[in-house]
């Protein structure tokens, strides 16, 4: 086993560990805290399609596996999980994305208890075709209501205008199409090479004792070396389908996504990342000259907002919200970029969001579950907590303006949710 001690400037630190079998554990000591969280996951999301089993054979799998797998790991021979979490009077979770799947609970007390059967119950997986059957209802339902969703609706109708053939476009749950192709053998074949230890990440925070931590994994986590899943990610082509995508539903303002597609290859590092958020914000923050024009004109409201998408293989840059006039706020946009593009950017401006975002890093220090994801971030990015506070620290404003040209017009993508006609 190896384990590295990790200490902050801000009197915050961590352990992490890295078993003899490929699993990584985190553990943040918060003894002045009354609550504890921990989280199970691995790095298997609705993006991995398609991989090599331990066989080397390769395995095409239908879109929403990830997600339904997620929710039939919580079934076992005698009894469900959320069951046994509810005895010891924790508050149980679990979660699905694009490129990740995390089981996690909270307590107040009897924090070893509900370890064990976190650890327990991820590691038992129990898939019989009655139990699939009945599943696939349950969350055929769940698709349904997703599809009502104009939120959701408008960000995957933009994904898919966006992206040609990278699964990102798919919505996570898969269609009821796709989930009816899902056996109890589609599931035991992601589970195994997804769900092996060099593949899987714990993370801990909050009122616990690490050595004990340590010694729990150790000896719940199954011994069984990891192996390394080759995963098989379509070549995306350049450009965007479509430029515009519209539909209608039931809302009573029109809502948008507006994205810019990346060129990206492999996941971006964090540097990037901490730079091009740091863009977005000096751009269209709740400060910048560009957000107080289309406030002041009524173009948008309490509900914009931004954000990078960034998986392996797959990065758009998206500004959301509602507005009666979304092709206006599309326009102020592009022209607020070409302004940065000319005339760089407000070094005062960049000075405020970087201190900004540096208090916002340390007060994530204070949060159990906010630490349990970063915990996660990292892992799964490939980088340590503390880096992203330095990484914010050094950044430059001459830094962050290389990054203006991923915003380019030919590249993005305006999706629309209109009210339906009277």
């Amino acid at each position: 086993m190896k384990k590295q001690l990790f200490e902050s400037p801000f009197g915050a630190e961590y352990t992490k560990c890295v078993l003899d079998n490929g699993l990584t554990l985190y553990v943040m000591e918060k003894p002045q805290f009354s609550s504890s969280y921990a989280m199970f996951g691995t790095k298997y999301g609705s993006i991995d399609m398609n991989f090599s089993d331990r066989e080397g054979n390769r395995v095409d799998i239908p879109a929403g596996t990830a997600h339904f797998l997620e929710h039939k790991l919580f079934e076992s021979e005698d009894g469900d999980a959320f069951s046994k979490f509810s005895v010891t009077g924790a508050s149980a979770n679990a979660f699905t994305s694009f490129d990740r799947t995390c089981y996690l609970f909270s307590c107040g007390d009897n924090f070893y208890d509900n370890y064990e059967i976190l650890l327990s119950f991820v590691q038992s997986p129990y898939f019989t075709t009655e139990t699939i059957n009945k599943e696939q209802g349950i969350i055929g339902q769940e698709i349904r209501m997703y599809d009502d969703s104009p939120g959701w609706r408008v960000l995957f109708n933009m994904l898919h205008a966006m992206y040609y053939s990278h699964p990102v476009k798919n919505d996570i749950a898969g269609t009821t199409e796709s989930i009816a192709q899902i056996t109890a053998d589609t599931l035991y074949k992601c589970y195994n090479a997804f769900y092996n230890p060099s593949n899987m990440f714990v993370c801990v925070c909050g009122n616990v004792d690490t050595n004990r931590v340590i010694e729990m994994t150790k000896d719940l986590i199954k011994a069984e070396t990891g192996y390394k899943v080759e995963r098989f990610m379509p070549v995306e082509s350049e450009g965007v389908k479509e430029h515009l995508v519209e539909e209608k539903m039931s809302v009573m303002l029109p809502i948008f996504t507006f994205g810019f597609k990346q060129k990206c290859d492999e996941r971006l590092k964090l540097k990037s990342k901490v730079c091009i958020n740091l863009l977005l914000e000096t751009l269209a923050g709740d400060s910048s000259p560009l957000y107080a024009r289309l406030t002041k004109a009524g173009l948008i409201g309490e509900s914009f907002d931004f954000e990078l998408m960034s998986y392996e293989g797959a990065a758009c840059i998206i500004f959301e919200g509602e507005s009666e006039k979304p092709e206006e706020v599309r326009k102020e946009i592009l022209k607020e970029i070409e302004n940065i593009r000319e005339n760089g950017i407000d070094k005062r401006l960049f000075s405020a969001v970087k201190c900004r975002f540096f208090g916002e890093e340390i007060r994530k220090l204070d949060s159990v579950e906010e630490m349990c994801m970063q915990f996660a971030e990292s892992n799964i990015a490939g980088y340590e907590l503390f880096d992203k506070i330095s990484a914010i620290k050094s950044v430059s404003a001459n830094e962050v303006f290389r990054y203006i040209d991923l915003l380019r017009e030919d590249n993005s993508v305006l999706s629309v949710i209109k009210p339906l006609e009277e």
